[in-house]
């Protein structure tokens, strides 16, 4: 399988859950990969399969969330001719064609019960049934499981089976979020531009001024990697001037003439928060309201320190902030004990 993108990291909660995978690759038993969009966990699944005695075999991927469910068990576990209207001839399911090898399973938690009780069976017992057949078919097959879902609070609402869990979840590597691998953000960017730079044709690569690392490193990257590439690539492509890129545009559809929603609901006018900053005066220039807001924000950061008695990482985390993008912040407006 050839693949574009790459495993690429150096913060100690990345590797430590690239070192889970890698220990459990060699044991022939089901893994569940947890993370939020965005984070790789295709690409830790076939980390785990590469890494494997299986590694030679075929890698099946499924995205269990991409069929309806009327399909789902068809194409899991195969059909007969005629066994439903459109079946004009057999064919294998997906656990037949990763016989031998690895089976990775994208958005579990989307199964259907009726799908996750048939799946619980092959686990079990290594044999599965075609649909509008009698015969089951033995299949060795390694399951490797992907959700963004806490599965125990599915089984607690009745929503996943506990038993299937239990089996699948012999060994779990939870992948953290970008926003808690703050030392990976320009790492990762630098890399992404860099391929971009190679694509267009670019003979150096520029790099990002102070201003737009500075913004790589503030936002909260909801769509985690994933969104890091898009964002960085964009950049990349429209930068038409020389020197480093400055220009950084998060939302894509950002614009003046975007259409709005006819059913939005208008929002209620909210109550004054004694917190926030003093609106800038009338006729206040951009220079004046960025002085304002970067005056708020170091007012705000050094509260929290004193309330938590200088304690970073207790300030970082009464401010939704990782200990890295703290650290950050503070060094920006000159916060840092001793200027260290």
């Amino acid at each position: 399988m050839d693949r574009q993108s790459q495993v690429i990291g150096q913060s100690g909660a990345f590797l430590d859950a690239l070192e889970r995978a890698s220990r459990a690759a060699a044991l022939d038993r089901p893994v569940l990969v947890i993370g939020e969009r965005g984070t790789g966990k295709e690409l830790v699944a076939e980390r785990l399969h590469r890494l494997s005695p299986r590694w030679d075999q075929p890698l099946i991927i499924m995205n269990c969330a991409a069929l309806p469910e009327t399909l789902i068990e068809a194409e899991l576990f195969g059909h007969e001719a005629g066994a439903f209207t459109g079946a004009t001839k057999a064919r294998q399911g997906r656990f037949e064609e990763a016989h031998g090898g690895t089976l990775f399973l994208d958005e579990l938690g989307t199964l259907s019960m009726g799908a996750q009780e048939r799946l619980l069976r092959a686990v079990e017992y290594g044999e599965v049934t075609r649909i509008g057949s009698s015969r089951p078919v033995r299949v060795d097959v390694r399951i490797v499981a992907a959700t963004n879902e806490h599965l125990p609070a599915k089984v607690d609402r009745h929503e996943f089976r506990a038993d299937l869990l239990d089996r699948l979840s012999f060994e779990v590597v939870t992948l953290p979020p970008l926003r808690a691998r703050t030392s990976d953000i320009m790492v990762l960017a630098e890399h992404f531009g860099r391929r971009m730079a190679s694509e267009l044709g670019w003979e150096d690569w520029p790099g990002f001024t102070p201003a737009a690392t500075d913004a790589l490193l503030d936002y909260r990257w909801p769509g985690n990697v994933r969104e890091l590439r898009n964002v960085v690539e964009r950049a990349v492509y429209r930068w038409d001037d020389v020197g480093a890129i400055d220009a950084i545009q998060f939302d894509p559809f950002e614009s003046p003439y975007r259409p709005q929603s006819a059913t939005a609901p208008v929002p209620a006018p909210e109550a004054p928060d004694p917190a926030a900053p003093e609106a800038a005066p009338a006729g206040a220039t951009p220079a004046d309201f960025k002085t304002q807001v970067a005056a708020f924000e170091a007012r705000l950061l050094s509260r929290a320190l004193n309330h938590h008695r200088f304690n970073q990482r207790a300030t970082a985390e009464a401010l939704g902030l990782s200990y890295d993008q703290l650290r950050h912040a503070l060094r920006r407006h000159d916060l840092l004990p001793g200027g260290s």
